[in-house]
């Protein structure tokens, strides 16, 4: 085959690539415009007691939710399961059929589902018919979240940014400023390495996603989790991923080993364009107030952080010690100039971003989102110091005939973006701030906060934060961030300007750490929520915070 007819071959394996992905875009299932599900009201309500015994709970949630295999389960008073069949979902509300016949006393249910950005929403609550009895427990740990899962998805995601900088680096260097004397074949083996890692990543999310949806462990892996996965929007842009990577092994092939036309290069960019949106569309971005206008946002500030990276690397690694001085002084001009538009549409998509997913200013600083963007801000600010300090070697002509102090520059900037790129990739894991106020029960109805004592770090979740039923969780950690096991929890709620003494919560520990209770809250206020958590048979402390109820 000659080279003319390799490079048709490439166009059209390229074209059918990308032909695939549009229609895999097209049937993939839409996905509503909201994120983190909450449980809106329950039938029969939380801890309330009802005269015989129901032919179906009922719950119903903020957004449209998706099953979980086995996930959702209704514990009769002997710790036997009541729930009959499969539950129906028909949008937020969901139908679980359950025993008519079952005897007098206290029903445990426990939810795990997914909400419309991919991640999973757990909780639980009782009711009781006839009279209250002793609480059953759930022995299937369906609130469980697995740590080493939970990690696994942020190294996943890590190493799908450092993979795609390392193809987007060599690949645009290559085709618009490698010197022609120069060898190929380190960047070549860099964008061979970039390509295997973005795609290790793509496949280790779809893995990864079956028992991180699930609540299992990393190789609770079944057909059933795995054929949920790729039925869903998540799942789609992860194949539409490997789709449009292998459409773009055929036409990278020639590039990195010669100089290659302006059309496979236009193929090139549009096979990379619709790749970086596989990122947002399987993420926060696609469940955002405004989908259209975030997915498009954090495919620029992905793009930018590619190119920006992507180039450090190759200049770091290749040009300046391969490079002579005739060629440098040509190049570093171009490269400064691209490195400034690359950084103006990464910082300006992130002001964006920010400003969608942060909504207020206290929740920039009250979030655990909120204050992973302030960090990476401020390391960004950093980079973006060291950054100038090159600059200014290259506008001095510094960098072409004594290229080590740039050569120091930038592997600083690489090393601090390095850390960057392990915020985001916990940033992507993180509720967004826009769904967790914190201090304020906002509309969306959700009040989170964290409360320190000297013994532990408590989050506090209650939802909807209005008069009526609410549903609490609490989360114990360690002064560090370690979770921390409670032997016992102890909560009550207080109005005192309204002459209410304080009311118990009935909780129910779901894991070592976590544990969650349904309470009724008669009047509007800021109620003060006193809990009492102890961690061993002698240390106990108690933390209060106060909630604003509309």
């Amino acid at each position: 085959m000659t080279a003319v007819h390799r490079r048709r071959f490439a166009r059209l394996a390229a074209a059918a690539g990308l032909l695939v992905t549009v229609l895999a875009l097209l049937l993939a299932p839409a996905s509503p415009a909201s994120a983190h599900a909450v449980l809106n009201s329950s039938s029969p309500a939380a801890s309330t007691v009802v005269p015989t015994a129901p032919a179906e709970v009922v719950l119903t949630f903020s957004e449209t939710v998706r099953k979980v295999p086995d996930r959702i389960r209704v514990i009769a008073p002997d710790g036997s399961r009541a729930d009959r069949g499969e539950p129906t979902f028909t949008g937020g509300v969901v139908n679980i059929p359950v025993d008519a016949a079952g005897g007098n006393g206290t029903y445990l249910v426990t939810y795990r589902v997914i909400s419309a950005d991919s991640h999973p929403v757990s909780g639980a609550f009782t009711y009781s018919v006839g009279a209250p009895s002793e609480p059953p427990v759930d022995t299937g740990d369906s609130g469980r979240a697995n740590a080493v899962v939970g990690n696994a998805v942020k190294v996943a995601k890590y190493l799908g940014y450092a993979g795609l900088l390392l193809v987007v680096g060599p690949a645009l260097v290559l085709a618009l400023l490698w010197p022609r004397r120069l060898s190929r074949s380190g960047p070549a083996r860099l964008a061979w390495v970039g390509l295997g890692l973005v795609a290790l990543s793509t496949v280790a999310a779809i893995l990864l996603q079956v028992p991180y949806t699930n609540g299992g462990g990393p190789f609770d892996i079944t057909a059933d989790g795995l054929s949920l996965v790729l039925g869903s929007t998540f799942g789609a842009a992860h194949l539409v991923r490997l789709g449009l990577l292998a459409a773009a092994a055929f036409l990278l092939r020639p590039l990195l080993t010669g100089p290659v036309g302006r059309t496979d290069l236009v193929i090139l960019g549009v096979l990379a364009g619709a790749a970086l949106l596989t990122w947002p569309l399987a993420g926060h971005p696609a469940a955002s107030p405004a989908p259209a206008v975030s997915v498009v946002v954090d495919a620029v500030h992905l793009g930018g952080m590619a190119v920006w990276l992507g180039g450090l690397v190759m200049l770091a690694g290749f040009l300046l010690p391969r490079a002579d001085e005739r060629e440098l002084g040509a190049i570093l001009p171009i490269w400064s100039r691209w490195a400034a538009l690359a950084v103006s549409a990464l910082l300006l998509a992130g002001i964006v971003q920010a400003l969608i997913e942060v909504a207020t200013p206290a929740a920039l600083v009250n979030t655990p989102y909120g204050q992973l963007v302030l960090v990476k801000i401020g390391l960004f600010a950093l980079v973006i110091a060291v950054a100038a300090y090159s600059r200014q070697l290259v506008r001095t002509r510094v960098a072409a005939s004594r290229p080590a102090p740039v050569r120091r520059a930038i592997w600083a900037e690489l090393a601090i973006t390095a850390i960057v790129l392990g915020v985001s990739a916990s940033l992507v894991q993180t509720t967004p701030a826009r769904s967790v106020s914190t201090d304020v029960a906002t509309d969306s109805g959700y009040f989170n906060t964290t409360v320190n004592s000297s013994l532990y770090s408590l989050q506090i979740e209650m939802s909807p934060a209005k008069r009526g039923n609410n549903s609490v969780h609490f989360y114990a950690y360690t002064l560090d961030n370690q979770p921390l096991p409670v032997v016992e929890w102890r909560a009550t709620v207080a109005l005192p300007s309204a002459g209410i003494e304080a009311i118990q919560v009935p909780l129910l520990p779901l894991t070592d750490n976590h544990a969650t209770g349904e309470i009724s809250l008669p009047a509007a206020g800021d109620w003060e929520l006193r809990v009492t958590a102890r961690t061993t048979e002698i240390d106990q402390a108690t933390v209060t915070a106060t909630v604003p109820i509309r």
